[in-house]
């Protein structure tokens, strides 16, 4: 068999299209090694397998359609069917109305062959939010009140959704990844990126305010240390410390394990425990094993690097009141996380809080250790060289291995999703594209030596739209930058939102100009800034472009930056949201504002530094120790750090927030009152 045809057997890309009419070949050492991660030898020249009655996972949409299968299963083939709560198979025809779920079906050929696959039926299309609204996007670790200890903590996150939901009319509050991250190594410090997680299957309990926890009344405090790192953060110009905050949090949190748990609460964290199973145990067990071994399973002893070896086991029993430690962290973090998600509804948000799911996870973390067999081993995922990165990207991430996936029914991506939508109003899936296909790059090599690797995206979306269904969560995917021909027609098709930023909607077909605000797509979650990109502000100041120029980074001009810019503000003055020759920065930066409210998006969002006129990005891609990405506190437009506290009674806070006062019906919102005071 040739290379290019075992390759398109097992999804693996021998060449790509980055623009219309421009073909790109991938080596045929990339193909090989993409070929190798999926466990089939290319030098061994395999001959075609036999034909397989059943795939492994085949998908039915409530909607009345058939399963897709591999191949038509031969006439008069026999079907039954156990449904995912059942205990035995009944007699089932194809395109029967079936549950949603996720069931196991069985075959018998009329020549005696038998197959069994997962069958996993789902709605055909996710819920969709019943009204438009506006919310803020948040980093986390950024927004310090008077009582954080040295970063944002998930009793900031509530009291922000209380403060802006109850005053301001706000649907919703999108975070940053609030996985959990790799322990600190000897050698150095947590990577303080939020998308490079060790798990994605359970949160971070750095985020916890410690005070909240309930034992913690019983054990000394720790007032002293948390003021000195809040000072440095916001009087002293310091950068946030992530390690600092959790080695103060950890010996609080180990003071606070050892007071005794009530009966009604040990009851509800044994429930806890036995929801989570396997999955918190196997967390829980790296993070004992890395606190002895080192953050890097790889690095482990041979055996520890099975997490079902009998020595992994027996370390885990070893290390049993560790494990219960780790375990004890993350049912805290889950209930402040319900906290915080009750707050934001209580507030009267028809969302609240919208998580945000990584793309992947470090190599070396709790999910690829206890997940060995689902990952690709030697491959990173990144992206290929562009127009803004000739280089191409290496995010350092293994990727799912699609076959294995397809094997297992799916069952990491649903235990995955059912985590992260456990408390959300709605979840953004970070470069949501991976849904269909990632650039897979070989150890060792650069972004450039990579090929396109698919997935079975009808089973991906089933699976999500299952999930979000059940738990009655929205989906946003991050669908900016260079999208696969038919993936935003797709997404669109299943109800899942896209992302629109505002500088980059431009009718690049028809001259590049700014596209009016009537001719913006309904389902997207419309923004003027990311966390990759510049505030408001600097965009608008020219800001943005200094710093990048200042750093060696910069690719246009400043005069082709200013020429976009007044671009925009001219088509907002047209538009009326701007007074004509205006040159204040706060009355442009709210035209911005006026302009996403005017399109017909579902969700707008605010960057929650563009209340203050922040000019500092909280990311700066292409950085590493240029800039201090993901460790700034939210600052104003002098670059002083600003609480939460002080947000709240910013008169250019309020006077942002006030372009969303008047809902489009005329009726105005008060701004004071219950949430039932509210117009639906």
């Amino acid at each position: 068999m040739t290379l290019a045809r075992l390759a398109a057997r097992h999804g693996v890309a021998t060449s790509y299209s980055p623009a219309p009419g421009r073909t790109v070949h991938a080596s045929d050492t990339a193909v090989a090694a993409a070929l190798a991660a999926l466990g089939v030898d290319a030098a061994s020249a395999p001959t075609d397998p036999p034909e397989r009655l059943l795939p492994p996972t085949v998908v039915a949409w409530a909607d009345g359609g058939v399963p897709r299968w591999a191949a038509d299963p031969p006439a008069g083939t026999e079907w039954r069917l156990r449904l995912e709560d059942g205990d035995r198979f009944d007699a089932w025809e194809p395109g029967t109305a079936t549950p949603l779920g996720v069931h196991r079906l069985r075959a018998t050929a009329p020549d005696g062959r038998t197959a069994e696959a997962h069958l996993i039926v789902a709605p055909p299309a996710a819920p969709t939010p019943p009204t438009r609204t506006h919310g803020l996007l948040v980093q986390l670790y950024s927004l310090l009140s008077s009582r954080s200890w040295g970063m944002g903590d998930l009793a900031d996150l509530a009291d922000l959704a209380s403060w802006s939901a109850r005053t301001h009319g706000t649907g919703f509050l999108q975070v940053n990844p609030l996985h959990a991250a790799v322990p600190a190594g000897p050698e150095g410090g947590t990577d303080p990126s939020p998308y490079r997680p060790s798990s994605r299957r359970f949160p971070d309990p750095v985020h916890l305010r410690v005070e909240d926890v309930p034992e913690y009344a019983y054990v000394a405090g720790h007032a002293t240390e948390a003021a000195r790192l809040r000072d440095d953060v916001l009087t002293k110009g310091g950068l946030i410390d992530r390690d600092a905050v959790w080695a103060l949090k950890r010996t609080a949190l180990e003071a606070v394990h050892a007071v005794p748990l009530t009966p009604g609460r040990r009851a509800a964290y044994c429930d806890f425990l036995a929801a989570q199973g396997t999955a918190l145990d196997d967390h829980a067990t790296y993070c004992a094993l890395a606190e002895r071994y080192g953050p890097d399973w790889h690095t482990w002893p041979t055996a520890l690097q099975d997490a079902r070896s009998a020595e992994t086991g027996h370390a885990r029993r070893e290390l049993m009141d560790r494990v219960d430690f780790h375990s004890r962290l993350a049912w805290l973090t889950d209930g402040q996380l319900a906290a915080a998600q009750r707050a934001a509804r209580e507030a009267g948000m028809p969302i609240g809080l919208v998580h945000d799911l990584a793309v992947g996870v470090h190599p070396g973390g709790a999910d690829a250790w206890a997940q060995r067999d689902v990952f690709a081993q030697g491959i990173s995922v990144g992206a290929p060289p562009d127009a803004f990165n000739a280089r191409g990207q290496d995010w350092g991430l293994p990727p799912w291995r699609p076959d294995r996936l397809a094997e297992t029914g799916y069952a990491a991506f649903r235990d995955l999703l059912r985590g992260v939508m456990r408390h959300a109003g709605a979840v953004r899936i970070d470069h949501v594209m991976g849904l269909f296909r990632l650039w897979w790059i070989p150890e060792g090599e650069p972004p450039t030596e990579g090929t396109y690797v698919h997935y079975d995206a009808e089973a991906m979306l089933a699976v999500l739209l299952l999930e979000a269904t059940r738990s009655g969560t929205y989906v946003i995917g991050e669908d900016l930058g260079t999208v696969e021909p038919g993936v935003r027609e797709t997404l669109h098709a299943r109800g899942v939102l896209g992302t629109s930023v505002l500088w980059f909607e431009r009718d690049w077909e028809g001259g590049g100009r700014p596209i009016p605000a009537d001719a913006w797509r309904t389902d997207c979650v419309a923004t003027a800034t990311t966390h990759d990109l510049p505030s408001t502000a600097a965009r608008l100041t020219g800001d943005d472009v200094r710093l990048r120029e200042r750093l060696g980074l910069s690719t246009a001009s400043g005069a082709e930056a200013a020429a976009e810019v007044a671009e925009w503000l001219a088509l907002f003055t047209r538009e009326g949201l701007l007074a004509g020759g205006t040159h204040d920065e706060e009355e442009a930066v709210r035209a911005v504002h006026r302009f996403l409210w005017r399109t017909p998006a579902r969700m707008t969002g605010v960057w929650l530094p563009d209340l203050v006129g922040d000019r500092r990005p909280q990311n700066l891609p292409g950085t590493w120790t240029e800039y201090p990405n993901w460790r700034l506190p939210v600052a104003d437009a002098a670059g002083h750090p600003v609480t939460l506290e002080e947000l709240a009674a910013s008169p250019r806070a309020h006077a942002l927030l006030s372009v969303f006062a008047e809902p489009l019906e005329g009726t105005r919102v008060p701004l004071t009152g219950p949430p039932d005071a509210r117009p639906d």
